[in-house]
């Protein structure tokens, strides 16, 4: 098991937090989606190593309103990050809205090693917004909904978001609400605005130049995103991929089926996905 620690960068007064933990070989670059933080792969990090940032305006890292909360935004992050911490080439492992780091990677197909897809926002055509995102899109409504956000109602709507039983685990919800601020209210109303399905379809216009292998992972039941998108995800790729449909499991499948996390560091060290049905 890999020592994480927890690193945070001041540049120009705002905070830039990331989980690090010893790797060998080419790094892995972990990427979260809505409304969580890095804390999300503290189990891949604890088996493969690696390195994964809270995206700014999310958990522990800079809220502050002058920045640019939309997929280009996310990606240029991405690409100082990568810079400021000496990282030419990395294996990327995006789940949610961690997809942003498709708009990086697709600038810079030769900086990827290995990809591996996990329940994705779509960059792919056909994509229509979810009930919750559409809410969130709706000027007014959206505002009213994360002020209706406390902890209780998080607990209440996750109950959909896994096949497990129950709601999300309290640790994550407690995780998530303790970084679920005004400034994290607004980063994430400003990225789902920023981003109708012509925008989705829009930033995976090159895909295929990422011929690097690939592994898409699909939790089936995933109330937000059909798994259809994990086939057309793979079909957009430029190079080999490999899908794996989890029957079992929902958004968050490493929930429902903690066996993925093994899946993706076998495939992360050059192994086949093991069928995962």
């Amino acid at each position: 098991m890999h020592e994480i620690t927890e690193q945070t960068e001041v540049v120009d007064g705002e905070p830039i937090f990331w989980r690090v933990a010893p790797w060998e070989g080419t790094p892995t670059l972990y990427l979260h989606g809505v409304p969580t933080g890095s804390f999300d792969w503290i189990p891949f990090l604890e088996r493969t190593g690696g390195i994964a940032p809270d995206l700014p305006g999310f958990a522990r890292s800079t809220k502050r309103g002058t920045r640019e909360f939309t997929i280009d935004g996310q990606a240029e992050f991405i690409e100082w990050f990568l810079e400021e911490r000496r990282l030419d080439e990395v294996n990327l492992v995006v789940h949610d809205w961690g997809a942003v780091g498709l708009a990086w990677a697709q600038r810079h197909p030769e900086r990827v090693r290995r990809l591996v897809i996990i329940d994705a926002v779509p960059f792919l055509p056909g994509y229509r917004w979810h009930r919750t995102a559409r809410i969130w899109r709706t000027p007014g409504l959206g505002e009213l909904s994360m002020g209706l956000t406390f902890k209780w109602t998080f607990r209440l709507i996750s109950r959909e978001s896994n096949v497990t039983p129950g709601p999300l685990p309290e640790e994550l919800l407690d995780q998530t609400m303790d970084g679920f601020d005004l400034g994290t209210q607004r980063a994430i109303l400003q990225l789902y605005r920023s981003s109708p399905p012509a925008r989705l379809a829009q930033a995976g216009s090159d895909l295929g130049r990422l011929d690097c292998p690939a592994l898409v992972v699909w939790g089936d039941q995933d109330p937000y995103i059909p798994p259809s998108f994990a086939d057309a995800y793979a079909q957009a790729l430029g190079g080999p991929a490999e899908v794996v449909h989890l029957e079992d499991a929902g958004h968050w499948p490493w929930l429902d089926r903690p066996d993925l996390v093994e899946t993706v560091a076998g495939f992360l060290a050059g192994e086949r996905a093991a069928a995962g049905r």
